[in-house]
This record gives structure tokens, sequence and C-alpha cells, in this order.
């Protein structure tokens, strides 16, 4: 008897949830989608850069159907692992607490 392995759970966050942590979202559920349940999310949503969109595209990896979540949204949820994706911005990077691993 096989038993099946539970997908790590992965949120990836930053500021706004609209490029940065969309992109890694996309490319780490294209390529590890089989091993990780892969979440984005921002302090301060807005909208997907038609950037972000675009480059994923000329790779064959589609998040046009993705929108911007709020960290708001996953309270109280537990991840294996917790990216954050921060700029030079001078904007501080975002916490979120419910994780096991923080990765940044």
């Amino acid at each position: 008897m096989t038993t099946q392995k539970l997908k790590e759970k992965v949120l990836i966050i930053c500021n706004h949830n609209s490029a940065r942590s969309q992109i890694a979202e996309g490319l780490l559920k294209s390529l590890y989608g089989k091993y990780y349940e892969v979440y984005s999310a921002g302090s301060d949503p807005t909208n997907i850069n038609p950037y972000a969109i675009k480059v994923l595209a000329e790779i064959g990896v589609d998040i046009s159907e993705n929108r911007s979540k709020s960290l708001k949204e996953f309270d109280g949820l537990e991840f294996d692992y917790v990216v954050t994706v921060c700029g030079g911005d001078g904007q501080a990077c975002p916490f979120f607490p419910w994780r096991k691993n923080l990765l940044a």
C-alpha cells in the first residue's frame, strides 16, 4: 500500500501582490506544482501587473486568471513556508505569523 505525501503549503508575500509574488507563484506552480500547494498575497493588494502576465506567457506560464489577494484572506491558515519577495523600494516587508519556516 502506497501512502501519498501531502503537498507542502507555500505562501509568497510582497506588498502589492501585483508582480514579484505573482511571478513566483506562477513559476513554482508550473515547475513544482505536484509537490507544493502555492499561494501568493500582499499586505496592500492592487492589480496584477500586465507585464508580469506577459513575461510568464512568453515561457508558457499563464497567470492571466490570477487576482491580487490580501494577506487577510489567509489569516489563521498555517503554511510550511512563507517566502517574502520585497524590493529595495524602502517599503517594509509584510509579516505573516502562521508559518512553520520563513524564507526571505
